[in-house]
């Protein structure tokens, strides 16, 4: 699918944010993972923008965005720039479709903006602290990334399956070894950038603190064989979550929108058509 016709830009904060905006219909704020851009969403804007219209950031440092602005500390500062984005695109309620980071500001986008953010999808994503052990390791991989100035290969022998089922390599070998080729060949003018937005990540504060606010739609969606966010995650925030609805997504790992676009496309529109008919 060719997205450059569909891509903008916005200014925040003496930045420009890059988006995709196609279709029409009700709105869907799209928010990808770290270290992805808003590409590995591509199935499902190809399948949903048919009945949707389809917002989807490159998150700071990402994609074609320009680096983390000096203003930002937090996923609640992500979600007001992403409210500010809305806003200058004239679109009061939409629904936010997040998969990890992007389900993270996506729930504090729906705390801030109650009246607006109509449904809310979190997927292969945790709102609860990062784990002390998980972040410490996180912070290691990242001080070593700030001080090469790169993601040394054998990091990148680390990270890359991370984001996988671990058959990945015999079931999707071009997948794997694309995002290994994105790894090594990230822009060096961009490291401290993708560190600072990491520690913002992985550091973030305890959003389950608030989750009886969260009285909106919400769907969690997890593939079974994610590592970074194991489905153990995913039923505490169903457990937390009044109301929610919980999916376990086959044979998939932390990019599941790419390792299963047909289920995840399934799950997603009869999550939408159900709370969002008019």
């Amino acid at each position: 699918m060719n997205f450059s016709s569909a891509r903008k830009q916005i200014t925040l904060d003496n930045k420009n944010l890059s988006y995709l905006d196609i279709g029409t219909g009700p709105v869907l704020l799209f928010g990808h993972t770290y270290l992805w851009d808003a590409k590995m969403w591509a199935p499902q804007i190809e399948h949903l923008s048919k009945q949707y219209r389809c917002v989807v950031p490159d998150l700071w440092g990402h994609g074609e965005s320009d680096t983390l602005p000096e203003s930002t500390h937090s996923l609640q500062d992500i979600s007001q720039q992403m409210l500010q984005l809305m806003d200058s695109i004239s679109i009061d309620d939409f629904s936010v479709i997040g998969l990890s980071v992007g389900g993270m500001w996506g729930a504090e986008l729906a705390l801030i903006a109650p009246t607006r953010v109509k449904a809310l999808v979190m997927m292969n994503c945790f709102i609860g602290y990062e784990p002390e052990v998980a972040r410490a390791k996180y912070y290691a991989m990242l001080d070593i990334i700030k001080e090469t100035q790169g993601i040394p290969a054998s990091l990148i022998e680390q990270i890359a399956p991370l984001y996988f089922a671990k058959s990945v390599e015999q079931d999707n070998p071009e997948l794997f070894n694309t995002f290994k080729q994105s790894l090594a060949e990230i822009d060096t003018g961009r490291i401290e950038s993708i560190c600072r937005l990491g520690k913002i990540i992985f550091g973030r504060r305890d959003t389950l603190d608030d989750v009886d606010k969260l009285t909106l739609p919400c769907l969690i969606m997890t593939g079974l064989e994610d590592t970074v966010r194991p489905v153990l995650e995913s039923y505490l925030m169903h457990d937390a979550i009044a109301g929610s609805e919980f999916i376990n997504i086959p044979n998939a790992g932390h990019i599941s929108s790419l390792e299963q676009p047909d289920f995840v496309n399934q799950q997603l529109s009869q999550f939408l058509a159900k709370h969002l008919a008019e």
